[in-house]
């Protein structure tokens, strides 16, 4: 064997989500209340075009790396129409495997070796361990107790290194739809800085109650320094085709393309044609399964509140997450494992997703169903109760 070097990835947290499956693996009948995803499925017309793809030899072959060009159209088409985006105006399309490869491009493209982006927290660990991948720094600011932004904490975060924000809305981890108000400063901001804004949005239609979603690159002059991310894996339940887009400022194009390029090549075909299916479906086929999991988010908040003073959960109006802080001086991990193996309930400790000041879990209710909601839900409520009250 070599010798063992040091490398970069040494300093990457390992993905918290196949830690917290090892362990579920490890203790049969785990309830998993971990993972980000929903319990449904594509669109049955995706699942149809892709039976007609695969006859065609084109299905097969590479094809053009931003996308296949029918679909970039009508991803513009439903930026205009849903996000108040003109890609017409300075900006280009490419689809990628998911939103993650969007954010790796966007990491890529916009920083050298040693430069900062800032991350609020809580933010999504999978944007820390890119930064780090890529030889940058993430420079970790706090939000406030709501996990709303703190513009004075970001602004005096921004340093000579600083190359972008990220914002990420309706929120991972913690549900949080940020205020519009907060993420047209940080717009607003980043353009007087001369840094991006890389606005993460894959969570987009999942918004209850009297929130809503808005897009930073619908800001008046927002193009020139706007990156968004979209997906399809959670409002069309396409989680395992890998298929997401993103729009980035026309100059960054040489850039993103080489990055494309070489970890892709192109978006896989099939996964393609059934995106744009599932576009040409539309929002409609997401807005009945976002309607229950309304209905299961009230539960879960409900029973959650009535852990009070063990825990205290702020307001959730987005995505399919709680982020709730337990009372308690102990190790999360800790905590977590002896969920799993004493009570057969999974949740994703906080530090992964930045919050070290404190015992926090995150609570993710996608994949559940009324029927398993409330058992999930029972066994968690009673472990923190065992261990902790």
């Amino acid at each position: 064997m070599p010798s063992t070097f040091a490398t970069r990835m040494d300093a990457v947290q390992a993905p918290i989500v196949s830690v917290i499956g090892d362990l579920i693996r490890q203790s049969p009948g785990t309830i998993s209340l971990g993972q980000g995803v929903v319990h449904y499925g594509p669109p049955p017309e995706a699942i149809d075009a892709v039976r007609l793809a695969l006859a065609r030899p084109e299905t097969h072959q590479y094809n053009d790396g931003h996308g296949l060009p029918e679909l970039v159209d009508r991803i513009a088409k439903k930026l205009a129409a849903e996000n108040g985006i003109d890609v017409g105006r300075g900006s280009g399309i490419m689809v990628t495997a998911g939103a993650n490869m969007a954010f790796m491009h966007a990491v890529l493209a916009t920083t050298a070796p040693g430069d900062e982006i800032i991350l609020p927290i809580p933010f999504y660990f999978n944007h820390e361990m890119a930064i780090e991948m890529a030889g940058c720094r993430a420079i970790s600011v706090p939000s406030d107790a709501r996990y709303q932004l703190d513009l004075g904490a970001i602004e005096r975060a921004i340093t000579s290194r600083t190359r972008a924000i990220v914002t990420v809305s309706p929120n991972n981890p913690s549900g949080a739809v940020l205020q519009a108000a907060s993420l047209r400063a940080v717009n607003d901001l980043c353009r007087a800085r001369g840094i991006y804004h890389i606005a993460d949005e894959p969570y987009e239609y999942f918004t209850y109650g009297s929130a809503r979603h808005v897009s930073p690159g619908s800001f008046p002059g927002a193009s020139s320094h706007t990156i968004s991310m979209y997906s399809l894996s959670k409002a069309y339940g396409f989680a395992g085709w890998r298929v997401g887009y993103m729009v980035y400022p026309a100059h960054l194009a040489p850039a993103i393309i080489k990055s494309q390029d070489t970890i892709l090549i192109c978006p896989p075909i099939a996964s393609q044609v059934a995106a744009l299916a599932a576009l040409d479906v539309g929002r409609a086929y997401c807005e009945p399964h976002v309607r229950e999991l309304a209905s299961i988010r009230d539960i879960v908040v409900t029973e959650l509140g009535a852990l009070a003073p063990i825990a205290a959960v702020p307001a959730a109006d987005g995505a399919f997450y709680c982020l709730m802080k337990v009372n308690v001086d102990a190790d999360p991990l800790a905590l977590a494992e002896r969920l799993i193996r004493e009570h057969k309930v999974a949740v994703i400790p906080g530090t992964a997703f930045g919050m070290t000041d404190g015992c926090y879990f995150r609570v993710a209710y996608g994949a559940l169903q009324k029927a398993t909601v409330a058992e999930g839900i029972g066994r968690l409520v009673t472990g923190l109760r065992a261990m902790v009250g």
